[in-house]
């Protein structure tokens, strides 16, 4: 069906709707909901400070995921539904409520805790989505799509309510499958049998607004790092670990230019002008990129906290893996992303995300201290802010 064929709107209930006018501003109920998400954040870097090994590290990644679906899912639903109407903000208030639950859980996710978190997500996934349905009724290619995602989202719920009863390994693996089953169905328009697939060109999405809000949550992963080390030097203020303090302070703020000097505005509009390519283009860059960007400041952030700890230590693989993989993760999400909204080779971000892998074994052969090594991934990103401020054309 091309566009011109959808069916006439004549929604049941036009007051849920968003209004259309240009890049929609992210309201005070969107901005309070985010809150949340902080504590999440949080959590998340924490547990992986804890658990700093591989098996941590692939287990904070599998939080993460399901953890972005939450939020991210209910960004795409504020996109299309208004925040501010008494439905739609007891919606989100109760999905707050349930990602409380979700990240006070994510200490003890693959421990005790691992059944109150797989009924707490998909409580939420699945009340959100039924309680859109009702929302949108009488918006044909809203309704066709909530529809087609409902099937594929009961398969993914059932594998993580599984996997939260499942024991130790088992559960990585139940929750890895739900994961993979909802990037199939997202990537392939949420096939069902006898219904076909819903289609980017018909979703209607205002692609500016998901921008900024990806913006947002980009801003509370850098402040949940800011917090991280702010509350170790708290723990032991000396002239030292000040010093730590500053480079990670610095390595934050690095991180916050990549991303927001040029990039941040040039992408709402990027996005707010794609036509039919936008439900396409916000597919890959708000559920699939911004993730990878979000991990990059967690893994930062675990660094930073280890920086402050033992500055002078000599690096070891965990340090340096840390201190260096982060920002070469969070550049290497950047590189992707300029490439699918400009169709850009991001040769800078390239480099640098080389150079910052390149320096791991170097560091730890060489016996290098923390704080060499956190200033090395400073100076490298450092290196793609200058590459980008002195190039005439292309946004940073």
């Amino acid at each position: 069906m091309t566009p011109s064929e959808v069916p006439v709107i004549e929604p049941v209930r036009p007051s849920l709707l968003r209004e259309r006018r240009s890049v929609e501003p992210t309201t005070a109920t969107e901005l309070f909901f985010d809150l949340v998400f902080i504590f999440s954040i949080i959590q998340l870097a924490h547990y992986l400070i804890a658990h700093p090994d591989w098996r941590g590290v692939v287990r904070t990644a599998l939080l993460l995921a399901l953890v972005w679906f939450v939020w991210v899912y209910t960004a795409w639903v504020t996109n299309w539904l208004s925040p501010d109407q008494g439905p739609v903000r007891a919606m989100l208030i109760a999905v707050m409520l349930g990602s409380l639950l979700l990240s006070a859980a994510i200490p003890e996710a693959f421990a005790t805790s691992g059944l109150l978190f797989a009924v707490v997500y998909v409580a939420v996934q699945m009340g959100r989505t039924v309680f859109s349905l009702w929302a949108v009724r009488g918006v044909a290619s809203l309704t066709d799509g909530f529809q087609k995602t409902l099937p594929w989202f009961t398969g993914a719920s059932v594998l993580v309510v599984l996997g939260g009863l499942a024991g130790d390994g088992t559960r990585e693996v139940l929750w890895a499958a739900a994961i993979v089953i909802d990037v199939i169905g997202l990537s392939t328009g949420y096939p069902v049998p006898g219904l076909g697939r819903t289609r980017p060109e018909r979703w209607g999405v205002e692609g500016g607004h998901l921008a900024m809000r990806c913006q947002g949550f980009i801003l509370i992963a850098l402040g949940e790092s800011i917090l991280v080390t702010g509350t170790t030097l708290a723990q032991r203020l000396d002239t030292v670990t000040s010093g730590a303090f500053l480079l990670a302070f610095a390595g934050s703020v690095a991180l916050w230019w990549v991303y927001f000097a040029r990039s941040a505005p040039a992408a709402t509009d990027v996005i707010a002008r794609a036509g039919e390519r936008t439900g396409a283009l916000s597919r890959v860059a708000f559920n699939y990129l911004h993730p990878v960007m979000v991990a990059g400041i967690i893994v930062t952030a675990a660094g930073d906290e280890r920086l402050l700890r033992e500055p002078g230590a000599q690096a070891s693989t965990v340090t340096a893996l840390f201190t260096l993989g982060g920002p070469a993760l969070f550049l290497a999400g950047h590189a992707a992303y300029k490439a699918v909204l400009w169709r850009v080779r991001p040769s800078s971000r390239i480099t640098a995300v080389v150079v910052l892998l390149a320096l791991i074994p170097a560091c730890v052969g060489l016996g290098v201290p923390a704080a060499a090594c956190a200033a090395m991934a400073v100076a490298v990103t450092v290196g793609v802010i200058m590459t980008d401020r002195f190039r005439v054309r292309g946004p940073s």
